[in-house]
């Protein structure tokens, strides 16, 4: 059975502990990286996450879909999608290359 994703809580007090400092700092630290990175990338269209890769907002055009349960044609509107890109250096941390 795989490993769970750690929750917030958990890199909470994982925070707290490595770096000796309170939960609620620590809990305020994440949030408010968290919080830098939307802004960020809202105002300047990137964030760059130092060793781990860049998020960015990318433009997706307009495009024809179809309906799965009846086969007619929709239109999808064009938006704006948030892309995370991963650094080389992060992937080969976690997935080293063959």
């Amino acid at each position: 059975m795989p490993a769970k994703p750690m929750t917030k809580a958990e890199i909470v007090s994982h925070f707290a502990e490595s770096f000796d400092m309170t939960k609620a700092m620590a809990a305020q630290i994440v949030d408010g990286y968290a919080n830098l990175a939307a802004s960020q990338t809202k105002k300047v269209g990137e964030f760059t996450m130092p060793g781990i890769g860049k998020l960015a907002v990318s433009e997706r055009k307009a495009r024809t879909g179809r309906n799965p349960a009846t086969g007619a044609e929709i239109k999808i509107p064009a938006k704006k999608v948030v892309k995370a890109k991963i650094s080389k250096g992060f992937q080969d941390n976690v997935v080293p290359p063959k």
